[in-house]
């Protein structure tokens, strides 16, 4: 259940601590961008700044959270393994960590649940001679989640989860390994609407946070009738609208923009009520469309 409201709206995780509703997200953002948007989501009010190692952004993320003048204990950061760093697991943590500058991190997710090869080239996504990913084929993500679950103990992590998991996956790990994953972020917006991911994740404990929770700009969805019909009755643009529609259906989102009238628009959407009518009305607009599905070499998404 969430709680509150603005930037004080939460969502309890199964460890007990919890996450903010609406936080910031920083893919594809470049590292001067990261830099000056976290600044500006942390001045509008944000405590929840997303990234990840192969962003190549976390030393200035690192930099805008302690130029905000915002304690680092007021703030929630999440961060991400990359799959070149599945057999170093702690390894890339503490890269991560001296990055970022801090001591510990709020949430650690999976990346993916596949392994490149760490000795490839390039070193962040290897390829083979055919330029299909460089895969290393004898690494199962349930090691890589058991190393995880290993430092959640040294007080380096508070909290481990796993990214673009489906159904499938998170039965291995349920099957195979100790600790229930507190997070599992995924693509997640009115094209994809995922039912029975979330109904599984909300029966294990699992909490679901959105990126790309507006489409990743797509303007097919932005242009939506029924989305600009509700966006017109609240006096707010389709984006708000899709972020509201995400907190009430009970996930977190992480919407990303570089663009301070933006950022500081999305964090509004914590406070929007939308009707049972309205919410059914955007429930129609599932089309399991998905945007962000690299070309692996192995089934990620075992629905599709």
């Amino acid at each position: 259940m969430s709680s509150g409201q603005g930037t004080k709206r939460t969502f309890k995780l199964n460890i007990g601590n919890e996450i903010p509703a609406i936080g910031f997200g920083t893919w594809k953002s470049e590292p001067q961008d990261a830099y000056n948007s976290v600044i500006s989501a942390l001045k509008a009010g944000y405590r929840h700044i997303d990234t990840a190692f192969n962003y190549g952004n976390e030393g200035d993320v690192g930099r805008a959270i302690k130029d905000s003048g915002v304690p680092r204990s007021e703030i929630f950061l999440t961060t991400k393994l990359w799959s070149t760093y599945h057999t170093r697991v702690a390894e890339n943590l503490d890269l991560s960590l001296q990055r970022l500058g801090v001591d510990y991190l709020d949430l650690w997710l999976m990346h993916w649940p596949v392994a490149m090869n760490p000795n490839g080239n390039p070193p962040l996504f290897p390829l083979l001679e055919d330029g299909t990913r460089d895969l290393q084929r004898d690494r199962h993500f349930a090691a890589t989640w058991r190393d995880m679950e290993a430092l959640q103990g040294t007080g380096k992590v508070r909290a481990i989860g796993v990214a673009n998991f489906d159904v499938h996956n998170l039965e291995v790990l349920r099957t195979q390994c100790t600790v229930v994953p507190a997070v599992n972020q995924v693509e997640l917006h009115p094209y994809l609407q995922q039912p029975k991911l979330k109904q599984y994740c909300d029966a294990k404990g699992i909490h679901i946070t959105a990126y790309s929770p507006i489409g990743n700009g797509s303007q097919d969805l932005l242009n939506e009738a029924c989305l600009v019909d509700i966006a017109k009755k609240h006096s707010c643009d389709t984006g708000a609208v899709m972020l509201a529609w995400g907190l009430q259906a009970g996930h977190s989102v992480i919407p990303k923009s570089v663009k301070e009238s933006r950022i500081k628009s999305n964090l509004e959407a914590a406070n929007m009520s939308l009707s049972e009518e309205e919410m059914k009305s955007i429930s129609t607009l599932d089309k399991g469309h998905r945007y962000c599905n690299p070309p692996w070499g192995v089934t990620v998404f075992h629905d599709e």
